[in-house]
């Protein structure tokens, strides 16, 4: 094993075919984790069997390992190597879909994350610098990396690094921030008929703002929008609603944007509510899920690392916006990557589908996993033991910042 005392570590060839050693060697017990969460699927914050398998992966290998990381029973943080040094960390997602299971392909992310993390560990040895493997719970509801980022867990860590099965092959994920926000209204309860001027429509002025939001929706800059549905409309035919209630979930080409939205939302409704006689509420529920602000430093490490597997990535669709994720708030914090891998043609179909499913358990899946396990695993090496990577990548996404991209 080659000592920590020797930077270069026999070179970074060397090291590139260590790791894809150390990938090829573990390529069936990656796969089988793979097959083994997508056998048993669970939803956000229910993920305990998935945390377990995978922690006692990385506690096998010699990680430490901190279960229930933030106070989150099915978050973790695993680790090996020392406090001096870079830091960086490997990201994993194991929720899936209700109804649908792993439809979004998590299996494949969490065992792309386990394989790179095995595989920095088995080529490096005891190396100086910080290594983590971090269980990243509820992606699809909740953002259980919200919770992580707002605990300090990606404190001082200097890259975060995950890949995304899809139907593209993009380097980077065009990723809008989004938000869910509760709006009530109350009215006062009458007989439509027997005294139905003593009312206050609460339903009606609900409506009214679905109809003023529509006529907004039409000047609104590429990449917001606003999606509503009513929770609340009331409980008989022959009752004026007095309390009626919608759920709307918004979303910005940048968080600066999306704020910009929750705020013409605030003053629709307060207007509706004006013009209706009644009163209205308006409140976030939930955290918020910021956009991603992808590091082509890091982006293009890793693309240049999948390219040795016959994986070329090219930059997204102009235009093109695939939802929200949280690891958008690790990104406007932290150097980070979330490239996308198709294990799916687009003329095919798209994510969160039966079909879908079916991809994140067929033999291109397990492909991309290998492929993104070693490109995972040598970006990863590059930031540990190449002092430039890292400076560039904070470097751009400070001007990232600064241009609010």
């Amino acid at each position: 094993m080659p000592s920590a005392a020797h930077p270069e570590y026999d070179g970074l060839e060397a090291v590139y075919h260590r790791i894809r050693q150390a990938v090829t060697a573990r390529a069936d017990r990656l796969w089988d984790t793979a097959l083994a969460l997508h056998r048993d699927p669970e939803p956000a914050y229910a993920e305990h069997r998935a945390a377990g398998l995978l922690t006692s992966e990385l506690a096998r290998e010699g990680f430490r390992v901190d279960r229930g990381t933030a106070g989150v029973s099915t978050a973790f943080s695993a680790s090996v190597g020392s406090s001096e040094g870079r830091r960086v960390a490997l990201l994993m997602e194991y929720d899936a879909l209700p109804g649908l299971g792993h439809a979004c392909g998590h299996n494949l992310i969490a065992a792309a994350g386990l394989g790179a993390a095995l595989a920095v560990r088995a080529a490096l040895g005891d190396l100086q610098g910080c290594l983590l493997a971090v269980g990243t719970p509820a992606e699809e509801r909740g953002g259980g990396k919200v919770t992580l980022v707002e605990a300090g867990v990606f404190d001082g860590v200097d890259a975060a690094l995950m890949v995304h099965p899809g139907v593209h092959n993009w380097s980077w994920a065009p990723l809008t921030a989004s938000a869910q926000v509760r709006v009530a209204f109350r009215g006062r309860a009458a007989h439509p008929t027997g005294n139905p001027s003593e009312g206050i429509d609460a339903l009606g002025a609900l409506v009214q703002l679905f109809n003023t939001l529509g006529v907004l929706h039409r000047r609104l800059p590429p990449g917001s929008h606003v999606q509503g549905i009513i929770t609340d409309g009331g409980r008989a035919t022959n009752i004026v609603p007095e309390y009626a209630e919608g759920l709307f979930g918004l979303r910005g080409a940048t968080t600066a944007a999306l704020e910009a939205l929750v705020g013409e939302l605030q003053r629709c409704a307060e207007g509706t509510a004006a013009a209706t006689g009644s009163a209205v509420t308006v409140e976030r529920v939930g955290g918020r899920y910021e956009h991603f602000r992808d590091n082509p430093v890091l982006s293009a490490t890793f693309a240049g690392h999948l390219a040795r597997a016959g994986i070329q990535l090219t930059d997204p669709e102009p235009g093109v916006y695939l939802g929200s994720s949280d690891i958008g708030n690790v990104s406007t914090r932290l150097p980070a990557i979330h490239p996308f891998i198709a294990i799916m043609d687009a003329a095919d179909g798209c994510d969160h589908t039966p079909a879908f499913a079916d991809a994140a358990a067929s033999p291109r899946g397990r492909r991309v996993l290998l492929a993104a396990a070693q490109a995972l695993a040598c970006t990863a090496a590059e930031v540990l033991l190449r002092p430039d990577v890292s400076t560039r990548a904070w470097a751009a996404l400070r001007e990232k910042a600064a241009a609010g991209l």
